[in-house]
């Protein structure tokens, strides 16, 4: 099926010259405000490093330029963010979304906007697992694991190091209860305890009763499936602040340069994970980060998400989502040759002479189920007032 797909897409380049010229927009929408505004730029300039290499490429569809519109999802406002995805398919004419970022807004883009228009997303880091089954016309995919992968791993993390026994709080959102239901179920399962599961609101100046209610369940460490750049940090305040907690587990939404800046070392010790890999793809696109943080978590996911899009519009030889959305998964798997970043000039190539590639990309890309990544995971520890890589998952 992939050598037909290949051959068909070789004959559409050879016959549709009209789409030779041009440009092609794709949309970058990800909560540049919001609870995790310290994350996006350093995404947005991932995304856009895979677009600016492809341009320069002069290799889609044997010439095309990629421009990248940004819009602003929030991260919270459903809202908002359907109003700033309307705007990039109707008023910026996109034939890609690269994103959203936080799960709730992801889903109301996807059902309000995506699927409405036949528009192709995929998103960085949008981890709920209740977008595994989302209706999606086949037009959905995701660069990061669900949560349902994530709370496995959070386990492993606090089960290796002796921990038995937790309180949980999380973001009352899509985000943080689904990964908070995932982690609670298998921590339980491997014999934990979570002493208490309870949702905080975002936007707070006052978390003392929450981490009192935290602080009289009790537990070894507290567990903040939160934002890092919202109600998470002013639930660890708190708990500094009162003694109720001096150790703590971070899933991915909290882990960031804001955290190191909030706390430094008053809180060294403490643990956490986000998606992340020591392959050779993720060392090649940290050394080409220029300008922005390569190791920031979903950066590379964005950079890989990107890439996907365009590699998968030079495999159909159309940009538009209804040809090229079928073409993603190929490009994403094997067979084929592996592509590692700063090679999509090579896989252009590759795919506009009917060949088949595996995109590696920054991240061990693989794509599989609906359309998500199977998932690798940084561990982290908090020494010296810095986040440090424990090892990988």
């Amino acid at each position: 099926m992939k050598k037909l797909l290949a051959t068909t897409a070789a004959f559409a380049l050879s016959t549709g010259a009209a789409l030779a010229e041009g440009e092609v927009k794709i949309g970058v929408i990800l909560g540049f405000t919001g609870p995790i505004e310290s994350l996006t730029p350093h995404m947005g300039d991932g995304a856009e490093l895979a677009m600016s290499e492809v341009t320069e490429s002069g290799k889609l569809l044997d010439g095309m330029t990629v421009t990248p519109v940004r819009a602003d999802s929030t991260c919270i406002d459903a809202g908002a963010a359907t109003a700033a995805a309307e705007r990039l398919v109707t008023a910026e004419g996109v034939k890609g979304i690269m994103g959203a970022d936080c799960s709730g807004v992801t889903g109301a883009i996807l059902s309000n906007v995506a699927v409405a228009n036949g528009m192709v997303m995929i998103s960085p880091s949008a981890t709920s697992p209740g977008l595994s089954t989302a209706e999606d016309n086949g037009l959905f995919f995701r660069t990061a694991p669900s949560d349902a992968r994530q709370g496995v791993v959070m386990t492993d993390v606090l089960i290796d190091q002796g921990i038995k026994e937790v309180a949980l709080t999380y973001t009352n959102n899509d985000y943080g209860k689904g990964l908070a239901d995932s982690f609670a179920a298998a921590f339980e399962a491997a014999g934990g305890t979570v002493t208490i599961n309870a949702a905080h609101e975002d936007g707070k100046a006052d978390y003392s009763a929450e981490v009192g209610a935290l602080a009289a369940a009790g537990g070894e460490r507290l567990v903040v499936a939160g934002y890092v750049d919202q109600g998470g940090s002013g639930i660890v305040r708190a708990a500094l602040d009162s003694g109720a907690f001096d150790s703590f587990h971070f899933p991915d939404g909290m882990i960031g340069e804001a955290l190191e800046a909030n706390f430094g070392s008053e809180i060294d010790g403490s643990t956490g994970q986000h998606p992340g890999t020591d392959s050779e793809g993720a060392a090649i696109f940290e050394g080409m980060a220029e300008g922005f943080d390569g190791t920031s978590p979903f950066s590379k996911e964005s950079y890989d998400a990107a890439a996907l899009i365009m590699l998968a519009i030079q495999a159909a030889g159309s940009v538009e989502p209804g040809d090229y959305k079928d073409h993603v998964m190929d490009v994403a798997n094997a067979p084929g040759e592996q592509i590692f970043p700063g090679e999509l000039a090579k896989a252009l190539e590759i795919l506009a002479s009917g060949g088949d590639i595996d995109y590696v990309g920054a991240t061990a890309v693989e794509l599989i189920g609906p359309g998500e990544s199977a998932g690798n995971y940084r561990e982290i520890v908090f020494e010296g007032g810095k986040i440090t890589t424990a090892q990988y998952r």
